[in-house]
């Protein structure tokens, strides 16, 4: 399995791979695809921090970053995070998240934060937002908005409300 930035070519299978992993969750499909294609079209859009894992030439799983902040402090947002349904216990949504880590850290970002599972996310380090002082700018479960300083001490001295920017800005 390979993870790398996404091609052009990849989206609409990834538009059907957002539809089909989302459906089959306890929450449902609740527009994870437009969600992606808002973010596409913002300035900020980086298709580095735009990832796919892919074997045989299928998209198994695919993920995007997007620009956040806690005042000064610049991290990322992870999600929408998705695997092809049946494949979610060959670590596809690992690979993806420690792709998506690297890139983070090696282009200087202090953080990334995500809305998601505290069992799934709290083994590779993720911890909830709130007990680090750090509020969503939006109503979200506080288990479910957790964050991960990718450097050594990079929130200690950060707290206040995440912001996010473009079409994640509107929840």
């Amino acid at each position: 399995m390979e993870v790398r930035a996404i091609k052009v070519t990849e989206f609409n299978e990834v538009e059907l791979l957002l539809r089909d992993s989302f459906t089959e969750t306890e929450h449902g499909y609740q527009g994870e695809a437009e969600l992606v294609k808002r973010i596409r079209a913002e300035k900020s859009y980086n298709p580095e921090f735009e990832l796919v894992a892919v074997e045989a030439e299928q998209v198994l799983g695919h993920t995007l970053m997007s620009e956040v902040h806690i005042g000064g402090a610049e991290g990322l947002a992870l999600g929408p995070v998705a695997v092809r349904p049946g494949l979610q216990n060959r670590e596809v949504g690992t690979a993806l998240l420690m792709e998506a880590e690297r890139r983070a850290l090696e282009a200087g970002y202090d953080y990334i934060s995500i809305l998601g599972s505290p069992e799934y996310y709290g083994t590779p380090g993720y911890v909830p937002a709130g007990e680090l002082g750090i509020s969503a700018a939006f109503e979200m479960p506080e288990e479910a908005f957790l964050i991960k300083a990718l450097k050594a001490g990079a929130l200690e001295d950060v707290g206040g409300t995440l912001r996010y920017t473009g079409a994640l800005s509107k929840g």
